[in-house]
């Protein structure tokens, strides 16, 4: 039997301006697979098809793209969801205490607790390697600190027997980071503005939206 691998890539949406006029919001996004990766093809096709029509885009991205390329996009990501899971973090930031607030505690325990969330629902020790993909995290996130949570929480996770990696990717580079990006965004939509729309292409395999402070009445501004 060939090696199985478990693929989970992390994606983000909404800020962490802790604030009135900040987001309600912030989401931290995960889609989880193994190989083979099907959507590849037709998203490839896509580009090249959206380059004859005059429309040149490097890379998809949900926030930036027009709406007929994020429905072409859903279309292919609908019709290839099978073996996918699709979790998220819901955090309602007012009911974040202060203490958690500034991003160097906030960022690395969100982290760290959707991946143990993930991994609790996995037979570990049927795959060879767990890889963890992430964008290219921002200097200012501390790039040490949160691969230090992330890398923690697979260790204690995972059996002896099996291997963990941590991969920072530009998501230009990547099409499943991409991918990601415009499934949270479509979690997004539906948490920040109650917008559906988007959000039933993948409702199929979405399997957890967890809204952490959910029984917390608290507000803190």
């Amino acid at each position: 039997m060939a090696d199985r691998f478990l693929y989970i890539f992390l994606d983000e949406a909404g800020n962490l301006d802790f604030s009135p006029t900040g987001t309600r919001y912030f989401l931290l996004g995960a889609l989880t697979k193994e190989r083979p990766f099907n959507a590849y093809k037709a998203l490839t096709e896509l580009k090249y098809d959206l380059t004859e029509m005059g429309t040149e885009l490097e890379y998809f991205h949900a926030s930036e793209n027009a709406q007929p390329v994020r429905n072409r996009v859903f279309e292919i990501i609908r019709r290839n969801l099978e073996g996918v899971r699709i979790d998220a973090l819901v955090v309602e930031k007012r009911k974040t205490e202060p203490a958690f607030q500034p991003e160097e505690a906030f960022y690395p325990r969100m982290i760290g607790i959707l991946l143990k969330h993930i991994l609790d629902h996995h037979d570990l020790g049927l795959f060879k390697e767990v890889l963890v993909i992430t964008d290219a995290i921002p200097i200012r996130r501390k790039r040490g600190t949160i691969a230090k949570i992330i890398k923690t929480t697979l260790a204690s996770q995972l059996p002896l027997s099996a291997r963990y990696r941590l991969i920072h990717h530009e998501s230009k580079s990547n099409l499943d980071l991409q991918i990601a990006d415009y499934c949270t965004w479509a979690l997004y939509r539906k948490w920040n503005r109650g917008d559906t729309r988007s959000y039933q292409h993948i409702q199929p395999a979405v399997t957890s939206e967890v809204d952490i402070w959910r029984p917390g009445t608290t507000c803190y501004y």
